[in-house]
């Protein structure tokens, strides 16, 4: 993710800030004394706070955007945030309830050897899971060498014997999606069993209120605080002799900054590895993000949604996604790139007016103009840029993270779909920077007839979360996949990031997560070989009825119950 510019500081309240930090200390031992029962109450009493904030907190977000809260985009600000937090919130219940009770935090039968290395069945969780996302499915992939046994035994070792020591954690908040920093927040008290001091970030500071109320007994009770500021207040923080860890969504700069420092000396401490702070950190720092589309015999429906299906990964939150797809692979010598690239356009043509608000994008966005003079505006402004056609290896968009509406195609040889993955992989794998997810569409036809191919691309993209058939980033929103890069970063070279958090089941020796959505929706899907119950996704930014569907969904995650299901579905079949 790009750095926002910082604005004019106000002068640092240091002795406010160390109150923060005091309180947070002296909390830290009472957390980790609280019981499991009352970790749980504490979980179940957030989530009708979540509720209550919802439409205030999305509404805040979508005027901050530059539309009202009713625009079909503001879909996207109820996914971002209050439905993403009370799917966290309850993946992290679901879990602790099964420790509670006796049981392990992984069924035992969910755990199986495969390519020596554990394969974990994380999603669906639960009943309503497998009924409202119908033929989502999410595996957690172990690195090599790990077993079932290892998996079961290490698994939530907070709740299991192996406590962390009272600690204090600073989380430095992102600035694009609502949900990262509370989420960030929840990791940290229930996975790492420390206390929490968020730094909001300046772009979406307005919701700390919002925050400080769904966090309120965790805040009357010591265990998080939450501040604003800019550079200053992160740095004096993270250098502060009383907060332990750090964890930070962001970019590459403000890691370096962090653990190497600004100043003259700070390439010869990166050299050498002698940071100026070397607490444990972890981070999310994004990348490049590709989607690569297998060739195939489609439909002319197939190509209409899975155009709607890459133009999501691209226009959701106008890019500023970390996970936002920004290099579409497409194989050279297939007759539906074109096709596909045709469906492409029309649909970013038709899409609602909307700006990209992060800073820094429209200088972004310039540069990629500047460098491709043939790009093809299709928005209003200078966004919703397509560059059909990238040759160039140094090209801007396969180099730098755009943080914005810019979507660039590579076009690859491979005579028939294994010769092309086999070019996908290596492509991204080996010329793009970042490795947080890919994204992978392959119909059911060309699946089958070239298993083993599809199989070897899965297992072989070096990528924290791979999605085959949907969005990676919805590996951001199920709650019980780990979030993060693929393992591998150091703090010298630290890409993407190292660590994971949601991971609501605790897994240790994570590799990667795998999800998997149908091809097609249904009914379509059901004769198409890829069965589900499911419609066209509510976070399509082509669905027509997103907002009611998103908010009905918040409200049922939140408290399900037969009796919201008739209305959920409803708004949903529309869409």
């Amino acid at each position: 993710m790009p750095h926002a510019p910082a604005s004019v500081p106000a002068a640092l309240d240091s002795a406010l800030l160390d109150r923060a930090v005091a309180d947070l200390r002296a909390g830290a031992e009472t957390w980790t004394a609280t019981p499991l029962a009352e970790r749980i109450a504490l979980l179940e009493r957030m989530l009708p706070r979540i509720v209550a904030r919802a439409a205030r907190m999305a509404a805040d977000a979508a005027v901050a955007k530059g539309y009202v809260p009713d625009s079909p985009w503001a879909a996207e600000d109820w996914i971002g945030a209050p439905w993403a937090l009370v799917q966290g919130v309850s993946a992290h219940r679901h879990v602790l309830r099964r420790i509670a009770a006796g049981k392990p935090p992984v069924d035992p039968g969910a755990v199986r050897e495969r390519g020596g290395r554990a394969v974990v069945d994380v999603f669906p969780a639960t009943g309503w899971d497998a009924l409202l996302q119908n033929g989502t499915t999410a595996q957690v992939w172990t690195t090599p060498g790990t077993t079932a046994r290892q998996v079961l035994d290490r698994a939530a070792g907070e709740y299991r014997g192996r406590a962390g020591r009272p600690a204090v954690a600073l989380v430095l908040g992102a600035g694009n999606v609502a949900a990262i920093t509370p989420l960030d927040i929840l990791y940290k008290l229930y996975a790492e069993g420390q206390t929490v001091i968020a730094k909001m970030n300046p772009v979406n500071d307005y919701l700390r209120p919002h925050f400080e109320q769904v966090f309120s007994e965790f805040v009357d009770r010591g265990w998080v605080r939450f501040v604003d500021g800019g550079a200053d207040v992160g740095a004096h923080l993270a250098g502060h002799e009383h907060v332990d860890v750090i964890h930070v969504t962001g970019s590459e700069r403000t890691h370096d900054a962090i653990v190497w420092g600004t100043d003259e000396r700070a390439a010869e401490r990166r050299r050498t590895d002698t940071p100026r702070n070397d607490k444990p950190f972890s981070s999310e720092l994004g990348g490049v993000t590709p989607c690569i589309v297998a060739p195939g015999d489609w439909s002319a429906a197939a190509f209409r949604y899975q155009a709607e299906h890459i133009v999501t990964s691209k226009m959701n939150n106008s890019g500023h996604n970390c996970v936002a797809s920004q290099i579409l692979i497409l194989p050279r010598d297939w007759d539906g790139s074109d096709r596909l690239l045709g469906e492409i356009r029309r649909v970013l043509r038709e899409l609602p007016p909307r700006a990209d608000y992060y800073p820094g994008a429209a200088g972004r966005l310039d540069a990629v103009l500047a460098a491709h003079p043939e790009a093809e505006v299709l928005g209003d402004g200078a966004c919703r840029v397509l560059v059909p056609d990238i040759t160039v290896e140094d090209d801007v968009l396969l180099c730098d993270e755009v943080f914005g509406s810019a979507l660039g195609v590579v076009r690859l040889p491979g005579s028939d779909a294994e010769a092309f993955l086999r070019e996908a992989v290596d492509f991204a794998n080996d010329k793009l920077p970042g490795t947080l997810g890919v994204t992978l569409i392959v119909d059911p036809e060309t699946e089958r007839a070239h298993r083993v191919a599809v199989d070897s691309a899965v297992e072989a993209l070096r990528y924290g979360t791979v999605g085959v058939n949907v969005w990676c980033a919805i590996g951001f929103l199920l709650g019980y996949t780990p979030w993060g890069a693929y393992p591998g970063h150091t703090r010298q070279e630290i890409g993407s990031g190292i660590g994971f958090v949601h991971n609501a089941y605790l897994l240790e020796d994570v590799e990667k997560s795998v999800i998997r959505s149908p091809f097609a929706p249904a009914p379509r899907g059901l004769f198409t070989g890829s069965p589900s119950l499911a419609p066209r996704p509510p976070y399509f930014v082509t669905n027509r009825t997103a907002l009611t569907t998103v908010e009905r969904l918040t409200r049922f995650t939140a408290a399900p119950s037969v009796a919201k299901l008739p209305g959920l579905f409803a708004s949903a079949l529309r869409g």
